[in-house]
């Protein structure tokens, strides 16, 4: 009995000392961080990975730090004049919404925060060499911003009226997020 016991106690030992000697995985290279240059049809224009239902940005479609050309379609360029965004002043708990123009900048009133919009797509698509409006119709609400605080860049990206979590405008005093586009 005693020899069984001494075995099998070799065996855990054995055992033990096995399993904590394994070759180590390199951790995955980090992320770049939200609203970073390297968003889809920005400069830098690396797209982000992964695809979420309803034709999100996403997979690598074009490879790693291809810049995808934004091709806005005659029908959207004559049918939306601005984005409806929503500024949430943290401090204050208060929220409003504004029109502002697209291919324009608009200074946020109460705040040192000025929005430069660019493309607005009510139906947000990204194919492997362009980011475009796959129709006319508000499906996948998407607009192209630029953030700058005291005349400094500190956001460069895409923002979505439904699915507001993905690529979101991070700050510890301001929130932005897009409600939907504004008809001519």
């Amino acid at each position: 009995m005693k020899k069984i016991c001494m075995f099998v106690a070799a065996l855990m030992v054995v055992a033990v000392a096995g399993s904590g000697c394994k070759k180590k995985q390199p951790s995955p290279p980090p992320m770049p961080p939200q609203g970073a240059p390297e968003q889809p049809g920005m400069p830098g224009g690396m797209p982000p990975g992964g695809m979420p239902p309803g034709g999100m940005p996403g997979g690598m479609p074009g490879g790693a730090g291809v810049e995808k050309k934004v091709v806005i379609p005659d029908e959207v360029k004559k049918s939306w004049k601005a984005a409806k965004i929503e500024v949430e002043y943290k401090e204050k708990k208060e929220k409003k919404q504004f029109d502002m123009p697209l291919n324009a900048e608009f200074k946020v009133p109460d705040s040192g925060l000025t929005i430069k919009v660019g493309a607005f797509f009510p139906h947000f698509k990204m194919a492997p060499d362009q980011i475009t409006s796959e129709s006319n119709n508000p499906e996948n609400p998407a607009v192209q911003v630029e953030v700058f605080e005291g005349g400094t860049e500190i956001f460069h990206g895409w923002l979505f009226a439904k699915f507001p979590e993905v690529h979101k405008f991070a700050h510890d005093k301001y929130a932005i997020a897009l409600v939907g586009g504004v008809k001519k």
